[in-house]
């Protein structure tokens, strides 16, 4: 066994025993970790208040070398975002995203790169000049991209030829389509007689290509926001295999 250092957002908690809890924390060095807390459930506690859901904290902790629940020995606030208590939407779109982040990754799994992201997109939900639909759309790609699932954008999902250049005139004959089980958009010659491909619009390809490429998508209209969420939930429980529960409060 060996004791840590790390920060980390707090994903989920749950109770253990009258006492205690079991909290899952998503870590800027480790991953995600699950750990105990002895004593978590008490009014005065070394923990205190630090293991609320969406806080970010500083922990100290054992890791187990056997495979068990490694035992959190202290937590301290570093950071909270105040604005989830007042804004709805950006209230689900947290709590979707620590869904994700605790059930779509592994244990000791580091992403720190997708580790900023949450914590950046956190501090941007419910501010005014951010739209919350957009900046969980954001979120998602890089979720994707980290976790290996990144959507084919400029390549065909079936037989790899680029979607733009030489088959550009072919592109606009035909409506665009996402092929789920390919991860990514497919070309004309592809889609011909598929069934189950996902109709696009161009608008909105061009929206998930700014997504992707961290580039103008805080300015992608109402109408373009609505549909990439509703390919962005058919993707994800495609990917997960089953519907997130907190997806069921996501506005467009």
């Amino acid at each position: 066994m060996s004791t840590e250092k790390a920060e980390g957002l707090i994903v989920r908690t749950t109770d253990y025993s009258e006492t205690s809890r079991i909290t899952t924390i998503w870590t800027r060095e480790f991953g995600k970790v699950r750990a105990l807390a002895k004593g978590g459930r008490r009014l005065r506690s070394n923990f205190e208040s630090a293991l609320d859901l969406l806080s970010v904290c500083s922990i100290v902790f054992v890791r187990k070398t056997s495979g068990g629940l490694d035992l959190l020995t202290e937590a301290r606030v570093v950071e909270r975002f105040p604005r989830l208590r007042q804004d709805l939407p950006a209230f689900y779109a947290a709590h979707y995203l620590a869904e994700l982040l605790g059930d779509w990754t592994e244990d000791y799994d580091p992403h720190p790169v997708l580790f900023a992201e949450a914590l950046n997109t956190l501090r941007d939900l419910g501010a005014p000049d951010v739209p919350t639909a957009t900046r969980l759309l954001r979120f998602e790609m890089v979720l994707l991209r980290e976790l290996g699932y990144a959507p084919l954008l400029e390549t065909c999902a079936n037989c790899r030829k680029p979607l733009t250049g030489e088959s550009a005139a072919a592109e606009k004959s035909a409506p665009l389509k996402f092929h789920l089980a390919g991860g990514g958009l497919v070309c004309g010659n592809c889609r011909a007689g598929r069934k189950g491909d996902i109709p696009i619009s161009e608008a909105a390809w061009q929206g998930l290509r700014q997504l992707a490429e961290d580039r103008g998508w805080r300015e992608l209209a109402a109408p373009v926001r609505s549909e990439l969420r509703q390919l962005m939930n058919q993707y994800v429980c495609h990917l997960l295999g089953r519907r997130p529960r907190t997806m069921l409060y996501l506005g467009s």
